[in-house]
């Protein structure tokens, strides 16, 4: 009869079960609602006053920029304005050196060698999988949308472009891995520089003519002998920075011989320990004043940005673009990657990851914004130290999911308002020489700019077209810093999840020590993210 009638009891039982499901939830909420009181919202408050704090200051920050841009301040003023914001980047690019150092050193000696060549091995897989992701989308986005529709002569051009070439960039890569003088890695890196020298070419005498040339004139003859030659040649040279990649390859080294040595690198690993946990506790006094300095870092950019009216149709379109790209990575690749490996709520670990990600988008360096990502991490999210200590520095060092993004779109972009058709094999060529150029780019300002030049040299594109989308760079660096960021934060969660055994099995080999050491410090602690009623104190606390 059911079936005649075409009722399913089956499927009205579900609808049944789903009301009575949604209505229990409702009033689980009402009562919720009703049952807050007074201090619970102070409690609230107090908890995220930090991400409220720098929430505001980013508001804040946008709204005085544009109010003060009708003064037309001059570029000294602009300086003196902006002075807060430069000093929290001061702040914070002075603890980048000594925490990478320490916390890899320790990361990497708190683990066995197996467990820390898995957990490295997660984390490459990791990086290479969701950088190619971001290439792909990239790609993808600028093939639709097609933002280069048109020529480039109306365009507004600005800024110039150093030469490089793969080959010579690929090498300083590698030669920065291996600096020959650790304390000169601390403030500078390797760069290849060309000069113009002149070489004498010889050319081959013909034995007739060279004779009448002597008897005739001695000098003449010399002439015919030889010719000089113009030539660029690649010369040894440096640029001031923090060489990163060469102390990350140092301090995983270093760490990995302490933990072998046992006993003997006890006192080492906790010299590396202390200075790990007295960075971090730096880190939180720091973080009171970040809302105020990336106030005035936001607001005086705004003020020094070009005049709008230089961004035509086409870098308008570029722009909308290549947020897009970086919003679909960021929002739609990330946390489901996170869902899938993890099974648990993605955005519940974002959350945690506010303040770092909107000093990410102040400061548009990874690097500056790497001793925050620590702290919300570890405090907020409960995430493994052991952990965070070895996958965030070299994240932040080769994990450059906008980055390539951007790079593979810009590539494409700059093809397409040449009115360059590109075939399947460039457009493959783009996608590995962008991959491959953002790991190389160091995690400072506008680095992508400089590896922008491979990728175009890559399919012959003219290098001099960057200039057509430097005036826009500095909005779309902050972006793509935010998602590199996020990247490398839930690649921790990731990496964290996957080595869980590994972990527990390393925690019992090492028996009550390790948990006397957390009692007295909590140097190398396992929160387990589950496990939610026992929180993290809070840095000032602790203080």
């Amino acid at each position: 009869m059911t079936k005649s009638n075409g009722e399913d009891p089956r499927s009205g039982n579900r609808m049944e079960r789903f009301q009575q499901g949604v209505r229990k939830r409702t009033l689980l909420a009402k009562k919720k609602v009703q049952s807050i009181t007074k201090d619970d919202v102070k409690g609230y408050l107090v908890r995220n006053a930090f991400v409220l704090f720098t929430v505001t200051g980013v508001i804040v920050g946008t709204i005085l920029g544009f109010g003060l841009r009708p003064y037309k301040m001059t570029y000294r003023e602009v300086k003196y304005f902006s002075f807060p914001g430069e000093l929290l980047m001061r702040m914070l690019q002075m603890l980048v050196l000594p925490l990478i150092v320490s916390s890899l050193v320790t990361g990497t000696a708190a683990l066995d060698n197996k467990a820390s060549g898995k957990m490295g091995m997660r984390a490459i897989v990791y990086y290479m999988t969701t950088t190619i992701i971001a290439v792909i989308i990239g790609i993808i986005i600028v093939v639709i949308i097609h933002p280069g529709k048109g020529t480039k002569e109306n365009m507004h051009r600005e800024g110039k472009i150093m030469k490089v070439t793969a080959a010579d960039a690929f090498l300083d890569l590698i030669r920065n891995m291996f600096p020959p003088n650790l304390v000169e890695a601390c403030f500078k890196q390797f760069k290849t520089n060309y000069d113009k020298r002149m070489f004498r070419v010889a050319i081959p005498p013909n034995e007739t003519s060279v004779v009448a040339s002597v008897i005739n004139n001695v000098s003449e003859a010399m002439e015919t002998l030889t010719r000089m030659k113009e030539e660029v040649i690649p010369v040894p040279g440096a640029v001031n920075g923090v060489n990163a990649l060469g102390l990350v390859v140092f301090s995983i080294s270093f760490g990995l011989v302490i933990g072998n040595m046992k006993e003997q690198g006890q006192p080492l690993r906790h010299f590396f320990d202390s200075l790990n946990e007295a960075i971090m506790r730096l880190v939180a006094l720091i973080m009171w004043y970040a809302p105020l300095g990336i106030l005035f870092l936001i607001a005086g950019k705004i003020v020094e940005m070009e005049d709008m009216g230089v961004i035509g149709g086409q870098l308008a379109m570029y722009t909308v673009t290549v947020i897009i790209g970086l919003l679909i990575h960021a929002i739609i690749v990330l946390p489901l990657l996170y869902f899938l490996v993890v099974r648990k709520n993605p955005w519940v670990f974002i959350g945690g990851l506010l303040q770092a990600l909107i000093t990410a988008l102040g400061t548009s360096s990874s690097s500056a914004t790497l001793p925050i990502t620590f702290k919300c991490l570890e405090e907020n999210n409960g995430v493994d130290k052991r952990i965070t200590r070895f996958v965030l520095p070299v994240g932040a060092t080769i994990n450059m999911d906008g980055t390539a993004l951007y790079e593979a779109l810009a590539a494409i972009f700059i093809a397409q308002v040449n009115n360059f058709e590109l075939n399947f094999g460039q457009i493959i060529t783009i996608s590995i020489t962008a991959t491959a150029a953002s790991i190389g780019a160091a995690g400072i300002p506008q680095a992508g700019l400089v590896t922008m030049v491979i990728v175009l040299t890559s399919v012959g594109l003219p290098t001099e077209d960057i200039t057509l989308i430097i005036a826009v760079d500095w909005f779309l660096d902050r972006l793509r810093t935010t998602t590199n960021v996020l990247g490398d934060s839930i690649g921790a969660g990731i990496v964290e999840h996957l080595s869980r055994n590994e972990l527990k099995s390393r925690d019992a080999e090492m028996g009550n020590s390790v948990i006397e050491e957390n009692e007295m410090k909590k140097p190398y602690q396992l929160i387990s993210q589950e496990n939610e009623s026992v929180k993290p104190l809070d840095s000032e606390t602790k203080m």
